[in-house]
């Protein structure tokens, strides 16, 4: 795990938004990407989140404040890999003040924190952790070439029967692969698509 002050984590960035993808595409949510990630997918259009150092440590208190100060109702922790740190502190506080806590994780480090949504984004640099994969609630498994479908059916027989099923394109990729998923999606319509809607709109 990462090593951080106490009440403090590398905030990379912070901003208010929509949700883009998955579940909660389309809500208003206030987005907390931490810096710091030992995965390192190729495709990642955050590389500058990889090294933690890079980025200030604030308070876990001054980020809550930011939060509240936004009008918020839901926050997502991400980004890099926000389990690399210890997220119980950041996310007691989000809940004490009345905010739904929602983390977009790799499930590659074990869970910490209070969670009311986690979407489980497993990578094949670096398998998700079988506890991690036992709480989510959303699995959006990105689709770069064909045999990631496969890939992604491995995961749907692992997670629970509640848990919610997407493919998502990689965004450079999406020309190519949209009409493969849409196909995939219509011979097994458990599984839901997943438009990275933030970046059509373009909003952060």
């Amino acid at each position: 795990m990462q090593a951080q002050k106490t009440g403090s984590l590398p905030l990379m960035e912070h901003f208010y938004t929509l949700q883009g993808e998955g579940r909660y595409t389309g809500h208003a949510s206030y987005f907390i990407r931490l810096g710091g990630c030992d995965v390192g997918c190729v495709w990642c259009d955050v590389k500058e989140s990889w090294d933690a150092f890079r980025h200030p440590m604030v308070n876990v208190q001054h980020i809550v404040g930011l939060v509240l100060e936004s009008g918020a109702t839901i926050a997502v922790v991400t980004g890099g890999e926000p389990m690399m740190h210890n997220l119980d502190e950041l996310t007691s506080m989000l809940k004490q003040a009345g905010i739904r806590t929602h983390v977009e994780t790799s499930g590659a480090h074990p869970i910490s924190g209070s969670w009311d949504w986690v979407c489980l984004s497993p990578k094949k640099f670096k398998a998700p952790l079988d506890e991690m994969v036992a709480a989510a609630n959303e699995l959006k498994t990105v689709v770069y070439n064909k045999s990631d479908f496969a890939w992604a059916e491995q995961y749907a027989s692992k997670v629970s029967r509640d848990c919610l099923l997407y493919l998502q394109p990689e965004w450079s990729k999406a020309a190519e692969m949209n009409p493969l998923i849409i196909d995939y999606i219509k011979l097994h319509p458990k599984w839901i698509l997943s438009l990275q809607t933030h970046k059509f709109l373009d909003i952060p």
